[in-house]
């Protein structure tokens, strides 16, 4: 099997947890008998700096080009005041609704060897495991109209009936491989889309019985995140609603560094860790590269259909933390804290071990 990514590793510590990410890659790769075609482009303030665009054609081309995409982050305080369309925001959003990726899945998993990098005890997080399926094209990102006038300004939320059937389904079948529920979270006592998004969601259980629907207002199920998180295991909701949630639910990782993403349903499906450009860290070696790993992962399981081989690098993160190895935001200031390379390369080695028992095991 022969594929083709493109690489888009962005700005601040993005090219640092895209080194990483592309390193675990590449010998799952060599190993396991695929070839990997890759293509690096710029994107957000690293493209602005070089084509004066934070999306440039280049970069949009190769993407539409490829079988999958890899981005590490964008933005940076130096671009905050440039306007709107050249701001690095815009061009991930532009580059979204260009692939037409409209599930953005975020798993959220505490780890029982960082259960302690938690704020919250290790009892309320131990066995957590919740995948929070955002939708990612619709609601106030993307509704019109929007603007300012004078000393006001708007914007506008809008879901259609359909938008909210096709994530709806996405979570329930991703619920049907797990562990059978889904939570549909929404504020239908007070937005009319959300009282059409619960009402379409209801319709589109009926369709899977054997998966358990319950509907919690936003408010609510932000608390309960936090009180009882092992409560939840499929959680669908709209954009806004989304993003501020699964970052919440960093908090239940012990940080936001673990939190891996893939953005799929369009033409071609994008992967990146969820932490931003944490531009005050960048070049320090303090990134935590685990968020990127994981989301080549996702990219494994769900564009290229390879499950073995995404399980031995999830296999491999769960491994490297239970020998004690963390990075400087699980270590919390302690000098027993590794670099961004060198748990890059922990994780990379335990791949390649897997990888090679297995393989020993097949020759005998």
């Amino acid at each position: 099997m022969r594929v083709k990514v493109t690489v888009l590793p962005g700005d601040g510590i993005g090219p640092e947890v895209t080194r990483e990410a592309m390193r675990v890659f590449r010998t799952v790769a060599e190993m396991s008998g695929f070839e990997i075609q890759f293509q690096e482009r710029p994107i957000g303030g690293a493209a602005v700096l070089e084509h004066g665009s934070p999306l440039p054609r280049i970069t949009l081309d190769a993407c539409l080009d490829s079988d999958a995409i890899f981005l590490g982050a964008v933005g940076g305080p130096q671009f905050d005041s440039l306007p709107k369309e050249q701001r690095p925001e815009t061009g991930l959003l532009q580059l979204r609704q260009a692939l037409g990726c409209y599930a953005n899945l975020r798993p959220a998993i505490a780890y029982s060897a960082i259960a302690d990098c938690s704020p919250l005890r290790p009892n309320v997080v131990k066995n957590a495991d919740v995948l929070i399926i955002r939708e990612l094209l619709g609601g106030l990102y993307f509704g019109e109209p929007r603007g300012m006038n004078g000393n006001s300004a708007f914007n506008t939320m809008t879901y259609s009936e359909p938008e909210v059937e096709r994530i709806a389904r996405v979570a329930f079948e991703q619920a049907a491989k797990r562990r059978q529920k889904v939570t549909s979270v929404d504020k239908a006592n007070v937005l009319e889309t959300s009282v059409l998004w619960r009402k379409t969601v209801s319709r589109v259980g009926r369709d899977y019985p054997k998966v358990e629907l319950e509907h919690l207002y936003v408010d609510a199920f932000a608390m309960h995140l936090i009180a009882n998180p092992t409560r939840f295991d499929v959680v669908v909701t709209e954009n806004l609603f989304g993003d501020i949630l699964s970052d919440e639910a960093a908090v239940i990782t012990g940080s936001i560094g673990m939190l891996a993403s893939a953005s799929i349903g369009g033409s071609v499906d994008l992967y990146e860790p969820i932490h931003g450009s944490a531009p005050d860290i960048a070049g320090k070696g303090l990134a935590n590269p685990i968020g990127a790993i994981a989301s080549i992962a996702l990219m494994l399981r769900h564009s290229f259909h390879l499950e073995q081989e995404a399980s031995d690098i999830e296999t491999s993160v769960r491994a490297v933390l239970e020998s004690g190895y963390k990075t400087a935001d699980l270590a919390r200031g302690k000098n027993t804290a590794v670099s961004t390379s060198e748990m890059g390369a922990l994780i990379e080695q335990k791949v390649a071990d897997i990888l090679h028992r297995r393989q020993a095991y097949h020759a005998v």
